[in-house]
């Protein structure tokens, strides 16, 4: 009788620790992670600033594109 009482405490014991541990993963797994924004960021090189108004011209030109050909 004594094994059996000892038996569901120690059951009811163990499952309110589970319970707390996958209260607390949850509360930190749905914290958002922080990223920090320097207050002055560099401005881009000459050579990136040329790669980015490129690809930026391609993307308008294919744009255009699948936009005349959608009219047609």
């Amino acid at each position: 009788m004594a094994a059996s009482l000892l038996d569901a405490i120690f059951t009811v014991v163990d499952f309110v620790f589970d319970l707390s541990e996958t209260i607390d993963r949850t509360n930190r797994l749905s914290k958002p992670d922080i990223v920090e924004v320097p207050p002055n960021p560099k401005p881009l090189p000459p050579a990136a600033q040329r790669a980015l108004a490129e690809a930026e011209e391609r993307e308008r030109a294919a744009q255009a594109a699948s936009g005349t050909d959608q009219a047609s």
